[in-house]
């Protein structure tokens, strides 16, 4: 396969558009890897900033199929990618010199069964277009049929070849790999049924490690027909493990494969199977994430991806919207807020147009966009969401907890912008419905007292927020643990009220234990860990102990940088903090 094609490939399997497909193939041919984005940019008719954003979209498509992409610093980003292709073509490409190839089949076959028809032997290797996977995939097959002649094995694939280029003329998902296909149909030949359609079902994987755990299958049943099949791909060559529980299928394999499971008339079958596994998997992501979450569900997001990316509609309908949610968490969850927007969106978009404009999850889908726009500054794209989710939830659902959910949300945004008085009614109207639905002792209950609370703070009124404040503390203590993320906030926003009525001493006990509880349950580089290192500098502030704020301010806007950018709101009231610090410190 040329360069060129494989990159046309890659284009049409992360689903890009034509806009994008031109700029990323531009960018990548061999011949223009000296040019300058300026000059590829005037090549294809487009300013530079347009080459770049389609380029920037291009990054962001491969690293949701590829999550290992995208820890990496934005200014080798790019070069990351081309890593990544060039190690991908030269895997599937790969191929051998003759004396290489016959080295290779030695290693494989007995050498004594090579020395009776050596040149038989060579016409093989020659055959396979001297591919190794092809090599392999003979060899293994000649393993498991002792008493079958060099001879008779080449008439087999040549016959194979006559079929198989029969198909090409009739099936786009034909590969071009000269050997592998028909090496593949004698491997194939040689699995029993249950092995066949284990290979077709993880022929749905992405193109990527497979985690397979098989000793979590409850079904006694299924968990030795699953055992029987992995040995047996294994045996073949069809499947490759890298390591305990990890498993590689090559990506020409996984096509052969997946045109077998289209022509067996199963496919709709299967890939609603795969899809409720992966949809199970995806289910595990929480709101928060922990490191180790981060660690267990890596492996998996790369598949759960490919359903959502092609196979959303064998989601049921009341499952789709928790897939693109939940994939939204995992990148959320890490900072990586453009793939997290990227699957809200299309979560908007795929529940519009399945479920139409009055439906609940359409309300929820707005909702949570809504939310990652504020949580990330940009008020002004959530509040419409928020007032159409609000709309509509009431409507369709009446007084409910949904509805006193996005109002507690639209109050927070309202109180983001300093609109105070249009904030607190809402804050009470959704304290009233919580306490009504669900009682007075519930973490929403807790949430929206400390909420209320914090607005009170904001606006001087703190002989009314002090008493909220605790009661939301207590409240979270009981309910969630201590080890939980809303009980640290609890604990900033209580220390926060003692800094403001100048109780420092009951205010940095509570601001450590918060920060404390931040790093251990959401990891050195979160958001919220720079929001505590904020508030504990600005109290060693306020009590003049700079050596000490110094470190501090940095720190929190070293995190904030990376994790939010330079022009998010949250990181440039740190940044002005901290220029504030520096004239009273060292004027």
């Amino acid at each position: 396969m040329q360069w060129a094609n494989f990159l046309a490939n890659e284009a049409a399997t992360h689903s890009l558009s034509l806009q994008q497909t031109a700029a990323f193939i531009e960018y990548f041919q061999t011949e223009n890897l000296s040019k300058s984005e300026a000059k590829l940019a005037s090549e294809l008719n487009v300013d530079i900033a347009a080459f770049k954003k389609l380029l920037g979209e291009v990054y962001n498509k491969f690293a949701q199929n590829y999550p290992e992409l995208t820890i990496s610093n934005s200014q080798d980003k790019l070069q990351k990618l081309q890593s990544y292709l060039t190690e991908k073509y030269n895997s599937e490409l790969n191929i051998l010199k003759p004396l290489a190839a016959m080295k290779l089949l030695k290693t494989l076959v007995a050498r004594e069964r090579l020395q009776k028809e050596p040149w038989i032997a060579r016409r093989i290797c020659k055959f396979l277009g001297y591919l190794p996977l092809a090599l392999e995939l003979v060899g293994q097959y000649l393993d498991k049929m002792p008493d079958l002649s060099l001879e008779t094995l080449l008439k087999r694939l040549e016959k194979k070849r006559v079929e198989h280029e029969n198909v090409v003329n009739e099936n786009s998902l034909m590969p071009d790999k000269d050997g592998v296909a028909e090496a593949f149909e004698l491997s194939w030949e040689q699995l029993d049924e249950n092995a066949k359609s284990f290979g077709c079902l993880l022929s749905l994987c992405a193109l990527a490690d497979i985690p397979l755990s098989i000793g979590t299958v409850e079904d006694d049943k299924k968990q030795e027909l699953w055992e029987k099949a992995i040995a047996d791909l294994l045996e073949l060559h069809l499947l490759q493990q890298k390591s305990q529980e990890i498993y590689h299928l090559n990506p020409t394999i996984r096509q052969l494969f997946q045109m077998k499971l289209e022509k067996s008339g199963e496919a709709d079958e299967a890939k609603t199977k795969f899809a409720a596994m992966m949809l199970e998997v995806a289910k595990l992501i929480p709101q928060q994430l922990t490191p180790e979450d981060i660690v267990n569900l890596t492996p998996h997001i790369p598949h759960i991806t490919e359903v959502a990316t092609h196979l959303s509609q064998y989601v049921s309908d009341e499952n789709l919207i928790t897939l693109f949610t939940k994939l939204a968490w995992f990148y959320q969850g890490q900072g990586l807020y453009q793939q997290a927007e990227s699957w809200l969106q299309q979560c908007v978009e795929l529940t519009k147009n399945r479920l139409g404009l009055e439906h609940l999850d359409f309300a929820t889908s707005l909702n949570n966009l809504a939310q990652l726009y504020d949580f990330t500054g940009r008020y002004s794209e959530a509040e419409p969401l928020y007032q159409q989710a609000l709309e509509l939830r009431k409507r369709l659902l009446g007084e409910h907890t949904d509805v006193a959910t996005t109002l507690s949300y639209l109050a927070l945004l309202y109180e983001s912008t300093g609109r105070y008085k249009e904030a607190e009614p809402l804050y009470q109207q959704a304290l009233k419905l919580w306490k009504r639905l669900v009682g007075e002792e519930h973490p929403h209950v807790a949430t929206t007292l400390n909420n209320l609370a914090a607005l009170y703070c904001y606006t001087g009124r703190y002989s009314k927020a002090e008493p909220l404040l605790k009661k939301s503390l207590e409240l979270r203590k009981r309910l969630l643990g201590d080890n939980h993320l809303d009980v640290a906030t609890s604990l900033n926003n209580l220390a926060q009220l003692y800094e403001s009525t100048r109780r420092y001493s009951k205010a940095e006990p509570l601001y450590k234990q918060a920060l404390e509880l931040s790093k251990r349950l959401l990891g050195e580089e979160h958001p919220d860990v720079a929001i505590s290192l904020n508030n504990i500098a600005s109290l060693y502030r306020q009590t003049r102990r700079y050596k000490k704020a110094k470190p501090l301010f940095e720190q929190a806007l070293k995190i904030c940088e990376r994790t939010l950018g330079v022009g998010h709101p949250t990181t440039m009231t740190i940044r002005a903090n901290y220029a504030s610090f520096l004239k009273e410190a060292y004027r």
